[in-house]
């Protein structure tokens, strides 16, 4: 028997990393192959790619080898081989590389879905395991995979067993300082690993796919959920907190129509002129909607026809960007229109005051809200953030959940009324058919009603009812497309028959696009979404060509409904907007942008920025010299939205009279409490 190179008793834990180097490297060339038409190949790059994605490896395993270590160097010697002995060694074995082979394959689907190693989004998903234990079962073949992760960990049991690393650990009679040595070398490079080396340190590529490929999928989870928060003040670039405000402010009065009455924060008296209108008004959020599903902006597939052809009939906006890649921050774009926060989505957070929102306007205009979604609200902390903020809910509750308090009624959506469910919920029909009998109660009660519905068939595993399309359910996302769009039309089919449709506005909108990434980290033409406002009274239909955001699209129904109210939003009313006004915010979790005529201004989170040149046509960013009058209007935007968002100067402004008596004082005070007085100057 050859005599083995290290200490016998860790012949097991050696095997243990070979076998977890060799999977880490067979994804990333499977990986690096479903992506290469995206890379810029040359042999060299090849080369840095993977001996970086080696070293990153490395700092994985040590992670996971040093807990056994530490126990193979703690056992006894007379214990060596003991019946605990062989139960944990084997268990611990079995459990690492079953645990190995999932993450593996959740990296490759992962990448398919997000072209990003494991980010913040699979942190955040840990907490909906029904949900996304649902998505897996029915996007892929459960039983099949589970035998195949099974079958690859006993093939690994086995050649360890052939190469004698379980005998060897067994039988050792390694002592404790043979031990040590082996073992505080582990130690010493994990804890050197761990405090010097960031996930952003792979990140040395122009190409973000190529910097994605550099890095561990097992690292970046863990990284991505230290830093799930993130603090602007730790990691942004700043300027003084009374330039950011003063700069915001005339940003947003630059259409006269605004009056700041507290220096700290962004409270707007928005008025216009003539008769306030008070239709009923139905927001339907698409999930997932890209623009560039529809033949409007390309699409020769005929993916969205009623889509198209209600866009027709509207004031439809042609330039009109999401702000970030998720469900949450759309939400928080619709109804808070601040630009977003990094890190978490203040729809996931929690304040103890509610949030100023659309719905606060509503409510001061004397309307009934409610929150529509298909699945179970839980989700994504949905219903608090509605729930607190005066909205009613109506969703399909999960039996196995508590259900959440807030402040409002909550409706289930019955057993009765679903007729088809998949992982994320109801499917679009049924919850279109629960908004319009709802919407017929709301009517009968004589009051204006705000409705605000969220759909999700367009979400993996894309299955549907059969009978609206000619895709079968579960195929691709082209057939979810194409379902979402014949529910849509089948629900105003039926909507227009209400007695309360001629009296209804409806806004039609995006949440954010699929396919959301790119070669760079962040890809402006996967921002751009549909919207449009439909059957509003004596208006008439037309393309609005302006650059714009989710964030301007109540401003601007406001606008014209003749309302005058008051607000934190920093939207803007589209229809009053010059073309120096124009802008878009586009976001993903750390990086944070501004988009004005063809410069794209991005923040990154080490305290420094980057201007662009955005070829539309192309699609293609080239970096351009810094545009210092558009960086400093980037960072007083966020840093504002940011300041606010702390300062909980974004909640309902009925509890900001207490501040009236002194706000200078109270407003410095909380500012104090921050630890931000030195800021830096870029």
């Amino acid at each position: 028997m050859q005599k083995p190179s290290i200490p016998s008793r860790f012949y097991l834990l050696k095997f243990l990393g070979l076998t977890y180097l060799l999977l880490a490297v067979v994804v990333r060339i499977i990986l690096y192959a479903i992506s290469f038409h995206e890379l810029d190949f040359s042999l060299f790059k090849l080369l840095q790619i993977f001996g970086l994605g080696l070293f990153f490896d490395l700092g994985s395993l040590s992670y996971i080898l040093s807990f056994f270590a530490g126990y193979l160097l703690l056992l006894p010697v007379q214990f060596h081989g003991s019946r605990l002995d062989r139960f944990l060694c084997c268990f611990f074995y079995f459990v690492s590389v079953f645990c190995l082979v999932f993450a593996a394959l959740g990296e490759i689907t992962f990448w398919q879905e997000y072209q990003r190693r494991f980010n913040f989004i699979a942190v955040d998903y840990l907490l909906y395991t029904y949900e996304v234990v649902q998505n897996i079962h029915q996007s892929y073949p459960l039983p099949l995979l589970l035998s195949g992760i099974l079958l690859a960990t006993f093939f690994s049991i086995r050649m360890a067993k052939k190469k004698n690393a379980f005998q060897n650990t067994f039988d050792s009679k390694s002592r404790f300082l043979k031990k040590a040595f082996p073992t505080l070398t582990l130690i010493l490079f994990l804890l050197a690993y761990h405090t010097s080396i960031e996930n952003k340190a792979a990140e040395i590529f122009e190409n973000r796919f190529e910097n994605e490929l550099a890095k561990s999928g097992v690292y970046s989870f863990f990284a991505a959920y230290k830093s799930n928060e993130l603090s602007y003040d730790e990691f942004y670039a700043q300027i003084p907190r009374d330039a950011a405000l003063k700069k915001t402010k005339e940003n947003l009065s630059k259409q006269g129509d605004s009056l700041f009455e507290n220096r700290y924060s962004i409270k707007r008296k928005i008025r216009n002129k003539g008769v306030e209108a008070t239709p009923n008004v139905i927001f339907i959020g698409l999930e997932s909607m890209n623009a560039r599903f529809m033949e409007r902006f390309g699409n020769s597939k005929n993916w969205t026809p009623f889509l198209d052809s209600l866009f027709q009939k509207s004031i439809a906006y042609t330039n009109l960007y999401a702000v970030g890649t998720r469900t949450v921050r759309g939400l928080e774009a619709i109804t808070l229109a601040i630009p977003p926060t990094p890190g978490r989505s203040i729809v996931k957070r929690t304040l103890d005051s509610p949030f100023f929102t659309i719905g606060s306007v509503f409510k001061e205009k004397g309307y009934s809200r409610t929150f529509f979604y298909g699945g179970d609200g839980f989700f994504d902390n949905m219903n608090n953030y509605f729930g607190n903020s005066g909205f009613d809910i109506v969703d399909r509750r999960k039996k196995h959940r508590s259900s959440q308090k807030t402040q409002t009624k909550r409706t289930n959506i019955s057993d009765k009324e679903m007729t088809f469910e998949n992982a994320w919920g109801v499917c679009d029909e049924d919850i279109y058919n629960k908004l319009l009998k709802e919407s017929e109660v709301q009517h009968r009660s004589g009051k204006p009603f705000f409705n605000f519905v969220m759909n999700n068939s367009n979400h993996q595993p894309y299955t549907y009812p059969s009978g609206l399309t000619d895709i079968p359910s579960g195929s691709s996302r082209e057939g979810a497309v194409k379902y979402a769009d014949a529910a849509l039309k089948n629900f105003f089919d039926k909507a227009k028959d209400r007695p309360w449709f001629s009296n209804t506005v409806f806004v039609i909108m995006s949440d954010h696009c699929a396919y959301s990434t790119g070669r760079t980290e962040i890809n402006v033409k996967s921002y751009h979404i549909p919207a449009m406002i439909y059957n509003l009274p004596k208006r008439a239909n037309k393309e609005v060509a302006k650059l714009c955001s989710q964030m301007d699209v109540f401003p601007t129904l406001f606008g014209y409904l003749n309302w005058s109210y008051t607000s934190n939003s920093f939207g803007m009313d589209i229809r009053q907007t010059k073309p120096e006004d124009e802008r878009a915010f586009v976001a993903n979790y750390r990086r944070l942008g501004l988009l004005k005529k063809d410069s794209l201004v991005v923040l990154n989170s080490e305290n420094s920025g980057t201007t662009f040149h955005w070829n539309q046509k192309q699609n293609t960013l080239t970096k351009t010299s810094q545009n210092k009058r558009l960086y400093k209007e980037l960072i007083a935007y966020y840093q504002t939205a940011y300041d606010l968002y702390k300062n909980n100067e974004l909640t309902v402004l009925q509890q900001e009279n207490t501040h009236e008596n002194n706000p200078q004082k109270t407003a410095d005070e909380a500012f104090q409490k921050k630890g931000t007085a030195l800021r830096r100057t870029p």
